[in-house]
């Protein structure tokens, strides 16, 4: 199925609908069986409603433009948002956990099977479709942000699926038991992904340098683009949101002119520029003197 190219808007406001939705739908699934299973696979839907909460704030409030007192812009908001997005994960992971230990405690059947399975087959398919279209949108706009959410989105599909399975082996073996056993199992991967979240976004919080392969890409840009320059050095990047901070002192010939120095700036900014869009650059330029003959030599 081919879906129409829409804003990053839409599709933020569209993944917290659908999200709220397939939250309501598995918590109706739970309220049926009353199977604790089913009431995991519920709470672990409010990872995609606070994911997509974050990427609604990441969309619209770190897209503001800098101003006096925010001059390199407000792209961390994304960071700062996707942090709660962690914390309130790992509390819906303690909430499973809880339960399932009361499930252990003290078992219980499940109750009109056929019906719950049979709703919680229906948000595990609309699931399916949204994640389909998460991944076919980040192919359109270029986003692997939006790639890697649908492809997490499938990985719950995934998730469901073998919840369903695990409470119809309940239903069919009897053993009441394991319906506590598979809301545990839930647990521990949406507490490993709470974790996730946390720890990559305050990585970056911190600013994290650009991962080695861009920075690779970054150095063979700036080589094959800096002709009439010496050398570059005490290179740093970090990144921000959508944006890459790139700076690094460039070392030109001590009779060149501040002109000749300024269009060699020019045309690394502009090559990086059109590799990295969105990239944020500032270029000290020194004179030969400053040479330590290592970093970036130019080709």
């Amino acid at each position: 199925m081919k879906f129409p190219t829409l804003s990053l808007d839409r599709i933020a406001l569209g993944s917290l609908g659908v999200s709220l939705v397939v939250l309501a739908v598995k918590y109706v699934a739970y309220l049926l069986t009353g199977s604790v299973a089913l009431y995991s696979d519920a709470l672990e839907s409010i990872i995609n409603v606070a994911t997509a909460t974050a990427a609604i704030v990441a969309i619209r409030f770190a897209a503001l433009p800098p101003d006096q007192n925010h001059p390199y812009g407000h792209q961390k908001a994304e960071y700062l948002s996707a942090v709660a997005v962690g914390v309130l994960i790992i509390l819906a992971a303690l909430a499973i956990l809880y339960e399932a230990y009361q499930g252990f405690v003290a078992p219980r059947p499940i109750e009109a099977p056929a019906a719950g399975l049979a709703v919680s087959m229906g948000a595990t398919l609309l699931n399916g479709l949204w994640s389909r279209l998460l991944i076919q949108q980040g192919q359109a706009h270029r986003s692997a942000a939006l790639k890697a959410d649908g492809k997490h989105l499938l990985a719950d599909v995934v998730t469901s699926l073998g919840v369903l399975v695990g409470v119809a082996l309940v239903v069919v073996t009897g053993i009441e038991r394991l319906d506590p056993a598979i809301a545990a199992l839930v647990a521990l991967h949406v507490l490993w992904s709470g974790g996730g979240v946390v720890r990559d976004n305050a990585s970056a919080l911190m600013d994290e340098a650009a991962p080695p392969d861009e920075l690779a890409r970054i150095k063979t840009i700036i080589a094959e683009s800096a002709a009439g320059a010496i050398e570059v050095h005490a290179l740093r990047t970090r990144h921000a949101g959508k944006a890459t901070f790139i700076d690094f002192h460039l070392v030109v010939s001590s009779a060149m002119t501040v002109g000749d120095a300024h269009d060699i700036c020019d045309r690394i900014e502009g090559a990086l520029k059109s590799a990295l869009p969105g990239c944020l650059i500032a270029i000290h330029v020194e004179p030969e003197g400053k040479a330590e003959r290592e970093g970036v030599i130019v080709m």
